[in-house]
């Protein structure tokens, strides 16, 4: 029987304290409490058993490399952008769900530090997941061995670089492993209101708080370099959507799935009914469940 959470549950109350930001207003004080926060829970909770991490530089960016121990397979890797409201996040904080994918899937997975608001803003994240592809493909991987994954705002980044490449004419992902992405900058789809009471982790006002941080001024958040989901996704890859079901970015997911099947796409809608927002990199059962069929997902695309 499937666990119910609510907010008065302790996991839940400690969740809030660590990992949300509230309010009308995302302060300095907030960014700098939310990046020590991130950084402490990557050296708590990513594994450490069964990979090997290689720390790298590459373009201005701290990078790692993990690489499973068993079952590795070396012709396929994984690009994995880490979320964070494009403010928060880094290298410590990637390496739990990167170390969960390496262990998952048997690939490497290279993840990266990209520049971070408030300090930068709009195109820096985007420039900075152009040159790590440039560097995937210096590593010698080839084009249609090569997946990407992001969380939260980095599976917003993937997306984009997705359909950027489709643009080019150049060849898209192998396949996309997203959760929980944040496909939609207006803050008005339908799951804000209706989890509003539920979602143990963000808000409303954090999500337009942080788009403001990100978006150049006088841009339209609507515009598919910021919101994917009113991009292209004609030729999109096999692509992998886990989302929470209580998590207020529940219809940023829903309604991606809804756009990658109504173009001719394949892509898998995974419903975690009690999930919260990259409720993935928590050490829970749930979480293990989840990866497992993060594994069968990418078993089914790559070998099947």
């Amino acid at each position: 029987m499937a666990i119910k959470f609510n907010l008065s549950d302790p996991l839940m109350v400690a969740l809030k304290a660590v990992t949300s930001i509230s309010g009308n207003a995302v302060t300095e004080e907030d960014i700098k409490k939310q990046r020590s926060s991130m950084e402490l829970a990557g050296r708590l909770a990513a594994p450490t058993d069964g990979i090997t991490i290689r720390p790298f530089e590459a373009h201005d960016m701290t990078c790692e490399e993990v690489t499973p121990e068993f079952a590795h397979n070396p012709k396929y890797v994984i690009l994995y952008a880490h979320g964070g409201g494009y403010t928060c996040g880094g290298i410590s904080y990637a390496r739990i769900l990167a170390a969960k994918l390496a262990i998952a899937s048997g690939f490497t997975v290279i993840s990266f530090a990209y520049r971070l608001g408030p300090e930068n803003k709009y195109p820096a994240q985007f420039e900075d997941i152009k040159s790590m592809y440039d560097e995937v493909l210096d590593m010698g991987y080839e084009p249609e061995n090569i997946l990407f994954a992001g969380d939260s705002a980095g599976g917003n980044l993937v997306l984009v670089m997705t359909q950027f490449l489709l643009s080019e004419g150049m060849t898209p992902p192998k396949a996309l492993l997203l959760f929980s992405p944040w496909t939609e900058m207006g803050a008005d789809l339908p799951s804000f209101d209706e989890n509003k009471e539920k979602d143990p982790t963000i808000t409303k006002e954090y999500i337009d708080g942080i788009s403001k941080i990100y978006i150049p001024e006088g841009e339209d958040p609507k515009d598919p370099k910021f919101s994917p989901l009113y991009g292209e996704f004609k030729g999109f890859p096999p692509t992998l959507i886990q989302v929470g079901k209580i998590e207020i970015l529940y219809s940023d997911s829903a309604m991606l799935y809804e756009k990658i099947e109504a173009a001719g796409g394949k892509a898998k809608l995974d419903v975690e009914e009690n999930g919260w927002h990259v409720f993935q990199q928590v050490p829970i059962p749930m979480a293990h469940r989840a990866m497992k069929r993060v594994a069968s997902f990418v078993t089914d695309t790559i070998y099947g």
